[in-house]
């Protein structure tokens, strides 16, 4: 079993706690194991940007450094931690007068050797998808998801290595392996948002209409993301969203892992079905995956 330093990121103990665990679950069904991070803390994300340029460097800076004492390489499953802590990696290695200001800061060298990934590469560069397909055990065929990266996951171009970063299709081809019928539609990477969540409520609440209405348009009868912002400015939003556009939107929202785990037939993945506001039993039951 391959392992790899694993940081967390706080919503994934809680507001994405089904996130954090499923992930877990789902590596290690794959044979991977992710040993997390002691002591890590928040790496700053979405607030710290705004707020001070040298604290959202040092935030994932600290992390950065634990991570070079546990060597090897770093993964990550929350997109904003991905982003900050991949720029922050960035900007220390390119800035030597920065990374020593971070240093002294901090008490420990910020400088990480290894690579930060996100688990959905680590996956998917690791799986034989043939393979997968004969593993699976609850095949995902009467589920028709979008595939919904968010823009923190492949963008900007320069700081992220996903070559097609306005069509990235590694999520289409991890859940077709499942049994899924994926949809092709070209809101992958939109944004949905979600830091704009409390001050301009009116601009997160259209753009997320817009995100179900073109996911109806492709016929998809859920969206699949890897990003908790993502999912909690989705499912909060469309009672919203329905007040504003009279329109009612039912499709729920899953994380990859999520999936992942109940094709596998671990059931583990009930555990999470509760802990989503817009409840995924109807679909899941109509399509003879959950009881």
């Amino acid at each position: 079993m391959k392992e790899y330093s694993y940081f967390p990121g706080c919503s994934q103990g809680s507001s994405a706690r089904e996130y954090g665990e499923s992930a877990i679950v789902a590596a290690r069904e794959l044979g991977i194991e992710l040993a997390e991070l002691e002591d890590w803390n928040c790496c700053g994300a979405s607030s710290a940007h705004m707020t001070n340029h040298l604290l959202s460097v040092a935030l994932p800076a600290r992390d950065l450094s634990i991570a070079q004492n546990a060597g090897g390489d770093l993964v990550v499953v929350c997109a904003a931690c991905y982003n900050r802590l991949k720029l922050a990696q960035k900007e220390m290695k390119e800035n030597p007068q920065l990374a020593a200001q971070v240093e002294k800061i901090i008490g420990a060298d910020p400088r990480f050797s290894g690579e930060i990934r996100h688990l959905l590469d680590v996956i998917m560069d690791s799986l034989d998808l043939d393979e997968l397909k004969s593993r699976v055990k609850k095949p995902l065929s009467e589920l028709k998801p979008v595939s919904y990266y968010g823009c923190l996951m492949a963008r900007p171009k320069g700081l992220l290595e996903e070559v097609n970063y306005e069509n990235p299709e590694k999520m289409d081809k991890l859940l077709a392996a499942l049994g899924a019928e994926v949809k092709p539609w070209s809101y992958k990477t939109d944004c949905c948002g979600g830091s704009l969540s409390l001050t301009r409520t009116d601009v997160v609440v259209r753009l997320v209409n817009r995100l179900y209405e073109a996911a109806e348009e492709a016929g998809a009868n859920c969206i699949v993301t890897a990003c908790p912002m993502c999912l909690a400015n989705l499912e909060m939003r469309q009672a919203e969203g329905t007040l504003q556009f009279k329109v009612v939107h039912e499709i729920p929202v899953f994380f990859f892992t999520e999936l992942i785990v109940l094709a596998l037939g671990n059931p583990r993945a009930e555990e999470w079905l509760g802990k989503h506001l817009v409840n995924p039993r109807p679909l899941l039951k109509k399509a003879g995956l959950a009881s």
